[in-house]
């Protein structure tokens, strides 16, 4: 049950964020505001994490799920158009963290969920209508924005040609945001807990001042994540290079510090054997991820001239496939085991060895 007074530390770590990053701005980073700014960034997900849960409290599910997906989303988007607005030769940035968001979901934090909530319940349940959902719409998202560009000849290479990308831009968002719908309004009911309760089902929720401070608290926190995670891209990028890595290796690390809150939180669900809030959000911030990333992106581009190159390789197209397939097995019995959880988190670790080893 959240607390009715805003813990010391989830306002601390932010404004610790704040603070190098307003001295960043002004000073070269060295090893110790390298460290400091890992630190805070640490300190920041796990504060977001708190006011997002004490939000989701507030609002009760399954629009509570949407609050942490839906912020998160947004910011990354704003990162990667950010970065593509500054750096030229950036046109695989969006495909490349797109499709680390994807992977990071459903088989990173979805196979962390399975794991943990399996050794500590040995077997939970969830609302197999919502998860079907949820999956059918991902499989239509990604197999239409990140494959088809592949196949398609009105323009050169893995892209899609300005009419093309007017479209797809236009379908991702008329699909995230049916499922928005039916998860909201129509068919509310399949998102919620399996039996309609859930751990906090009697817990009294938060006051309205402490939602609102909280949602204040949240922004803040997700915005001095982004941040950090900005200012530690080029070290990252420069070690990635130092270790001839591929460079899509940086797209993975975009995706993964800014979905750090989204696991951290997810994975709590699920070890308080709410699996239902842990798919909930695992399953709505990969389409999310998706949904917003690509009309914005595709906008950016247009406007600007830019290239935007978004079909994957025959090898990430594999991964794809198995993911879907896998995902689509996993959950479709409503109930689920440690077996699956190391099914996904193996398919996960090899995703990673190959991108860093391809």
């Amino acid at each position: 049950m959240p607390a009715a007074r805003t813990p010391w530390w989830t306002l601390a770590w932010p404004v610790a964020a704040w603070l190098i990053l307003a001295v960043t701005a002004k000073i070269e980073m060295d090893g110790l505001i390298a460290a400091a700014a890992v630190a805070s960034l640490i300190g920041s997900v796990f504060a977001a994490v708190h006011h997002a849960e004490v939000v989701a409290h507030r609002v009760g599910e399954p629009l509570g799920t949407l609050v942490l997906a839906v912020a998160v989303t947004v910011i990354e988007v704003a990162l990667i158009v950010f970065i593509m607005m500054g750096v030229s030769g950036k046109s695989r940035l969006a495909r490349d963290t797109v499709f680390a968001a994807v992977m990071i979901v459903c088989n990173g934090i979805v196979g962390l969920c399975l794991l943990a909530g399996g050794m500590r319940h040995h077997e939970q349940g969830f609302q197999v209508q919502g998860a079907s959902a949820a999956l059918a719409v991902l499989a239509a998202l990604t197999i239409l924005t990140l494959v088809v560009p592949n196949v398609t000849t009105s323009a050169p290479g893995p892209v899609f040609s300005t009419p093309q990308l007017v479209f797809s831009g236009v379908i991702s968002l008329m699909l995230d945001g049916s499922f928005i719908f039916v998860q909201t309004v129509r068919h509310h009911d399949y998102f919620l807990p399996v039996g309609g309760a859930s751990e906090q089902a009697h817990a009294e929720p938060p006051s309205g001042k402490t939602a609102l401070v909280s949602t204040a608290l949240l922004i803040v926190s997700l915005v001095a994540i982004v941040g950090l995670a900005e200012i530690l891209t080029p070290i990252v990028e420069t070690a990635i290079v130092h270790f001839g890595a591929p460079k899509a290796v940086v797209g993975i690390v975009i995706a993964a510090l800014v979905l750090l809150p989204e696991g951290v939180a997810a994975v709590r669900a699920a070890r308080a054997n709410r699996l239902q809030t842990s798919l909930n959000l695992a399953l709505g911030s990969a389409l999310a991820s998706i949904g917003l990333t690509i009309p914005t992106v595709a906008a950016v581009a247009i406007a600007l001239g830019r290239p935007l190159e978004l079909g994957l390789g025959e090898k990430d197209e594999v991964f794809l496939a198995l993911t879907l397939l896998v995902g689509v097995i996993t959950l479709g019995t409503g109930r689920t085991t440690v077996l699956q959880g190391m099914v996904h988190l193996i398919i996960f670790a090899a995703f990673l060895f190959l991108a860093v080893v391809p």
